[in-house]
């Protein structure tokens, strides 16, 4: 057995549980391998309900059953209830949902261990869905380290955890037998570092004894996807390159600005002042513009666009999304109506017609359109440009390194390029981590915006939450709901789209227009459903994170965020940048429904401050190696294990180790880096890389 061999060879597992796994993007028995724990939970001795609620209500408490276990069923939904007390008299109700067996199962006088969330209501001590052991078994797990893992209806830990030490064992052995070498980090590397073998962190990672023991591992395979990351970019990096389009300055872009009805900020001012010397100067431009959700980098991108016409080239605007695309533009469409600019806009997305592709493609190709506008479906192989100057790329982290390096290949020589990111990076590790890209941070936001107003609140607040969405609607706004899955039956205790959409209409009168949204619907349906809700005729959107790239919708004040804690910073920044558009004041609920009894830091920082570079420099100072359950990520980039901030320390090692390999083997042609060479090859080709 080796990593890439089905998970239907491990033993145990056949075609039933095969298709749970799927469920996961769990195929083979590496995926299975590298599906880290997103938790761990050290097991403390078992306590009686007072103590538990002292530190904070997490946890185990011994209880005997006291009543016998009621079922009830409602909206298709089953559930069973009971009582127990614990050894100091003190009562709690339990609850169980869609768990009908427990029934038959659960005995009055039976004793147990009940671990979960305690809390309060109506002076009653109330669990629902606590784990239920033994009092024997429990006292075995006792001081010990447990994997939680992201896992579906069907699949514990438990299994998750025998399921991978199989795999573990029989792919070591296998290994041992046949010489097999599966350490692509070089030898010197894993010496300086101090790293585990891959076996070894493996064995960590699921299996940790102790904390100490679990770190090492985790910033192994945290410095493998960062080092993975900074060795394309730099293996790629190709210097400064020529300008063959040098361009002139023009009165277009000044009258522009002169004639919009608002004034530039500090920061869109610098930004295209920036961009006009790279267009004027002997080298292309390769800029990144980074700044929040609505600190206007697209004015400052139209106006570099604007330059590159005047001066008789065509430029291209790509967009993530279609729906992202066509709002680009609508509004380039629109300033050149107002403005009399020297546009002629085309769009271009997968949904185009066939007949209108063929158009575009020709009148690009004879310099007709001097703007294309689009998705994905600007670098397919047909299109050809006349004179492609300059490529503007929105949402960069969505695209891939190849499709960035396709579409400025469609220029016939050098072209210059803006990159735009909302996502917040202190300057220190966005030097490192967009390599050859020069930065231009910009920090202001227009001065019409009204800064959000932030709360963070647990479960007993979601009525008053749901209130405060109904008297927002009647006044005419609209309202984001945001779950962590897109569909029911995929990981346990979470939110998803669709059954909360379907509890958001029984809660609501018929009047309010409820619609959910998520990544696994088709392109047509999901654009559909967006300009509903931005024309005003939907009032609440349960969505995925699928928003976060999303059209603007002024009308939008109220932005509430399920499983709040799940979320990186950055994610949450973004999500939240899709309120607060409009002249409206806008509000954002972090609703967090997983609490280790005390105050979330990282959910506190949003909850005080509203700027992204604020945020990300206070999530760097806060987060350290030592964060031992931080394996969920911060939400930037695409990366699995690592997070650029809890791991700032691993990312400039990482980069220091690249620059030295590539100084000794450019080319990765060495016997000693022939494994390596082989992952990078596979990292690119897979499409993994998901930055610049």
């Amino acid at each position: 057995m080796n990593f890439g061999s089905s998970i239907e060879e491990i033993k145990g597992i056949g075609n039933k549980n095969a298709a749970l796994f799927q469920k996961l993007n769990i195929d083979s028995a590496g995926d299975l391998l590298f599906h880290f724990p997103r938790d761990y939970v050290c097991m403390e001795p078992a306590a009686d309900l007072a103590s538990l609620e002292s530190v904070g209500g997490s946890g185990g408490v011994f209880a005997t059953v006291i009543s016998a276990p009621v079922s009830r069923y409602y909206n298709r939904k089953s559930s069973v209830s009971f009582d127990a007390r614990d050894d100091k008299g003190n009562v709690v109700s339990i609850t169980y949902f869609h768990m009908p067996y427990l029934s038959k199962t659960v005995k009055s006088g039976a004793s147990y261990v009940f671990y979960g969330q305690l809390f309060c209501k109506n002076a009653r001590y109330h669990m629902t869905q606590p784990k239920m052991y033994k009092p024997d078994q429990y006292r075995a797990m006792t001081g010990q380290l447990q994997s939680v893992y992201t896992k579906t209806k069907g699949i514990s830990d438990a299994s998750i955890g025998k399921y991978a030490k199989a795999a573990l064992d029989q792919i070591r052995k296998d290994a041992e037998n046949i010489g097999a070498n599966y350490e692509y980090l070089p030898d010197e590397i894993l010496k300086k570092r101090d790293f585990p073998s891959v076996f070894d962190a493996l064995q960590r990672i699921h299996f940790p004894e102790s904390a100490s023991e679990l770190l090492p591992a985790r910033e192994r395979f945290s410095y493998e996807e960062l080092f993975l990351f900074l060795l394309s970019v730099k293996s790629r990096s190709a210097g400064r390159k020529p300008n063959p389009n040098v361009m002139i300055e023009t009165a277009d872009t000044t009258r522009l600005i002169e004639k919009l009805p608002y004034s530039l900020t500090d920061s869109q001012k610098k930004a295209y002042e920036a961009i006009k010397n790279d267009l004027t100067s002997p080298y292309c431009m390769n800029r990144l513009l980074q700044g929040d959700v609505g600190c206007g980098k697209t004015i400052v991108a139209i106006l570099g666009m604007l330059m590159c016409v005047a001066n008789g080239h065509q430029a291209v605007l790509m967009a993530p999304t279609e729906v992202l695309a066509r709002q680009h533009y609508i509004t380039i469409s629109e300033m050149t109506k107002q403005y009399g600019l020297p546009f002629t806009c085309s769009l271009l997305s997968g949904s185009t017609p066939a007949a209108e592709k063929r158009r575009i493609y020709c009148e690009l190709k004879d310099g007709s359109i001097n703007v294309a506008v689009g998705t994905h479906a600007l670098i397919q192989e047909p299109l050809e440009f006349h004179d492609l100057a300059l490529a503007v790329i929105d949402e960069q982290h969505r695209f891939g390194v190849r499709q960035r390096e396709t579409l400025q290949s469609k220029a016939k020589g050098g072209v210059h390029t803006i990159v735009m990111s909302a996502t917040p990076i202190p300057r220190s590790l966005a030097i490192v981590l967009y390599g050859g890209l020069d930065i231009t941070q910009m920090p202001d936001m227009p001065a019409s915006r009204l800064p959000i107003k932030n709360c963070v609140v647990d479960q007993k607040y979601r009525n008053t939450a749901y209130k405060f969405m109904s008297d927002q609607i009647r006044e005419g706004r609209q309202v984001y709901i945001i779950c962590p899955m897109a569909q029911p039956g995929v990981m346990d205790g979470l939110e998803n789209v669709v059954e909360y959409a379907s509890q958001l209409r029984e809660y609501f009168p018929d009047s309010v227009r409820i619609e959910y949204l998520h990544g696994k619907m088709r392109p047509a349906q999901k654009n559909e459903i967006m300009e509903r809700f931005a024309s005003g005729q939907t009032d609440i959107l349960v969505s995925t994170t699928v928003v976060e790239v999303g059209v603007n919708v002024p009308n939008a004040t109220v932005m509430m965020v399920e499983n709040a804690e799940r979320f990186g910073l950055a994610t949450l920044h973004q999500i939240r940048g899709r309120v607060g558009r409009g002249s409206h004041q806008s509000y954002c609920v972090f609703m967090e429904t997983e609490s280790r009894g005390k105050k979330n830091e990282r959910l506190d920082i949003l909850n005080h401050s509203n700027s992204g570079f604020e945020i990300a420099e206070k999530d760097l100072k806060l987060r350290g190696p030592g964060d031992l359950m931080g394996i969920e990520q911060s939400g930037d980039f695409s990366f699995r294990f690592a997070d650029i901030y809890r791991d700032h320390q691993l990312v400039l090692q990482a980069a220091s180790d690249a620059d030295e390999l590539i100084g000794k083997d450019p080319g990765l042609s060495l016997p000693e880096h022939k494994l390596l060479k082989k992952r990078l090859d596979d990292y690119l080709e897979s499409g993994y890389l998901e930055v610049l």
